[in-house]
């Protein structure tokens, strides 16, 4: 290991943001690279870490374009060790006039930043047990939730960062809960209750896209992992020689990808409504399979073959509780 990965983790005052900027001489892509939105997933912010000190060695230099690098995107809640500072920053994530918490502040400095980029790859973990993955945006669409024009350009770089699944329909299968959620809430208690606002499901990638650019999400593993921040590493990496931001070779696509598509979220209703047992994200299941119980005793089961996703058997009520998936018919792995 270097002398530069001996040395003491940075220190990132809650009073500022951190950011690393590179640019070549020669004109080319603008790659961004996000760490520790939220605050206790830091194998991102070691990756970074690791990078940004190759770059300062003179190990690693930016042949074209520009690379921006922000450790901790979430001074706060990394100082917490905790999800999030005031509230998560990665839902109803857009600039305000109007800042009332730590994370509309942030906003107000991510938003303009990722603007100025082509290319987003945000580095998260996650809580249970499971291999890292991937997660894209929509097919090319020129919808009103979330239009795009580039899922190619996204997915081959999904399939070049070193994993092999890959998870897509994130903001779709979030506005269906939405929508669900209405149904269920009165009006009179809709009132600033952001999980019935579309928008809340828009974060730094979604955000990426409604600017013009491609993001992928990569959740490099479980929170403490000791592999995870050589995961985010490699994926740094990778994009860098993908993006030819940097002389190297051009990393292979993932062989045998595992491309599945998120079909529906379930909430928790109750503090009482609890799982049948110990989910990971990516277990298997068959339809009408228990998956869980409702307070009142009612059986929530599997309305289809697949895996579930994100269990958080500590969500609270009236958010989601787990996701559902199934194989993607999306065509092209290239």
């Amino acid at each position: 290991m270097s002398d530069a990965l001996k040395s003491p983790v940075p220190i990132y005052p809650t009073s500022q943001l951190r950011i690393h900027r590179f640019v070549a001489l020669e004109p080319g892509p603008s790659l961004i690279v996000l760490g520790a939105v939220h605050g206790n997933e830091v194998a991102g912010s070691r990756g970074i870490e690791r990078v940004v000190a190759e770059f300062d060695s003179g190990a690693l230099q930016l042949a074209r374009g520009t690379v921006t690098f922000v450790p901790v995107a979430n001074p706060l809640a990394y100082e917490k060790v905790q999800r999030n500072g005031e509230r998560n920053l990665n839902r109803n994530l857009r600039p305000t006039d109007t800042p009332k918490d730590y994370e509309d502040y942030i906003a107000n400095i991510l938003c303009p930043l990722l603007a100025k980029h082509q290319v987003l790859l945000d580095l998260h973990t996650f809580q249970a047990a499971s291999e890292p993955f991937a997660m894209l945006g929509p097919t090319d669409n020129n919808g009103h939730l979330e239009p795009f024009a580039q899922a190619a350009q996204e997915q081959a770089l999904a399939l070049r960062l070193g994993v092999r699944r890959v998870v897509e329909g994130w903001l779709s299968t979030y506005a269906v809960g939405v929508q669900q959620r209405l149904a269920r809430t009165p009006p009179e208690s809709r009132a600033g209750l952001l999980s019935t606002d579309p928008s809340y499901g828009v974060g730094t990638t979604e955000h990426m896209r409604s600017q013009g650019g491609y993001a992928i999400t990569l959740e490099c593993g479980q929170h403490n992992e000791p592999a995870a921040p050589g995961v985010a590493y490699r994926a740094i990496r990778n994009t860098l020689a993908h993006l030819g931001l940097v002389n190297a070779p051009a990393p292979e696509p993932c062989q045998n990808p595992e491309l599945l598509k998120l079909l529906q979220v379930v909430d928790r209703f109750h503090p009482d409504d609890a799982f049948v047992k110990v989910w990971s994200s990516f277990d298997a299941m068959r339809a009408g399979e228990p998956i869980a119980t409702r307070h009142d005793g009612t059986p929530v089961l599997a309305q289809i073959d697949g895996y579930i996703v994100f269990p958080n058997a500590t969500a609270t009520p009236g958010n989601e509780w787990f996701y559902l998936a199934g194989i993607s018919s999306r065509s092209g792995l290239v």
